[in-house]
């Protein structure tokens, strides 16, 4: 048996390499090939008269998969196990996938929650109820809301617009995402802290169990924004001559007795902390929040309190709603 070029020759041109000849040809210390040797992931190709280890050019090929698959995360068990036939690099591989996919969520989530702490100037008590409220798993969370909506809904009517409120909170409420934005924590931060405010849920149970009409046929959200935006922004006053064409245009040729029970509802309806809830929620779906439709809403009610158009004026800008 001879040495040439860093190699061993043996028997009919047989290459072969000493431990340490096959840790330089890799890159590896000798510690770490001898450890993978030791625990049968390596086994040398034979020993020499002396009783070293011996290894083969396709040792070296299964170093360097090994090598490759440390440096891809795998472990030695699952790589002993990929080596031996007892499952497959594309298994094992798509757990690691997953494995890193939660892994890589869980760092975008902590990068929002020191983000949020760093742009509220938090305090430590605060930071730690943010990585809480944010690190509670989805039924957790979800849990929390639920319990909220639950109470509040708790002997209201099961059908109508009751129910379809109470199914859009169940279904939103909860939802932070998976990989979520600064906004979108600070966001849910804020949505958690307001559904489970005692007077945040009774003003929405009053406006559920509000017995005025709540069908009034009314879809008045563009007509508000449009006019009484413009009213607004012009310096209108609702009680005017031309406030009172505005709400006619808004409202069209309704009877005092809808009116007034119209401006009782909007009443209820305009509502902060309940367009807050609204616009929260749109963030956790990626939307950005409008301007506030509160103030526009407050001028209508006003114009439906004051004295009503006469009908003249109702049927003559009926025909523009």
């Amino acid at each position: 048996m001879a040495m040439s070029g860093g190699r061993t020759e043996t028997g009919a041109g047989r290459e072969l390499r000493s431990i340490g000849q096959l840790a330089r040809r890799v890159g590896l210390p000798v510690g770490t090939v001898r450890f993978w040797s030791d625990t049968g992931i390596l086994p040398p190709t034979q020993r020499s008269s002396g009783g070293f280890r011996l290894y083969d050019d396709a040792a070296v090929l299964r170093c360097e998969l090994v090598l490759t698959l440390r440096e891809l995360g795998l472990g030695l068990e699952s790589i002993q196990e990929i080596l031996a036939g007892q499952t497959t690099l594309a298994r094992v591989a798509e757990v690691h996938v997953a494995a890193l996919d939660a892994e890589m969520r869980t760092l975008r989530l902590r990068r929002a929650v020191l983000s949020t702490v760093a742009r509220r100037g938090s305090t430590p008590e605060e930071a730690l109820h943010l990585r809480k409220l944010v690190h509670l798993s989805v039924v957790e969370r979800q849990r929390i809301l639920e319990d909220s909506v639950d109470r509040t809904f708790a002997g209201t009517e099961s059908d109508g617009d009751g129910s379809t409120v109470r199914d859009w909170m169940r279904e939103i409420c909860g939802t932070l995402p998976s990989e979520p934005t600064v906004e979108q924590v600070d966001a849910w931060v804020e949505l958690a802290d307001l559904v489970t405010d005692p007077e945040f849920e009774q003003r929405l149970r009053q406006m559920l169990t509000d017995d005025t009409d709540a069908d009034l046929g009314y879809d008045l959200r563009p007509a508000v924004m449009q006019r009484a935006g413009h009213a607004l922004a012009e310096g209108i006053t609702p009680g005017s001559a031309q406030g009172r064409e505005i709400v006619d245009r808004i409202v069209g040729p309704a009877p005092p007795s809808v009116r007034h029970a119209l401006g009782l509802r909007l009443e209820l309806l305009a509502d902060e902390s309940l367009e807050r809830f609204w616009a929260l929620a749109g963030v956790l779906q990626g939307h950005r929040p409008g301007p506030s439709a509160i103030p526009a809403f407050q001028w209508l009610i006003a114009g439906l309190h004051t004295e009503t158009a006469s009908p003249r004026t109702r049927h003559i800008f009926a025909a523009d709603i």
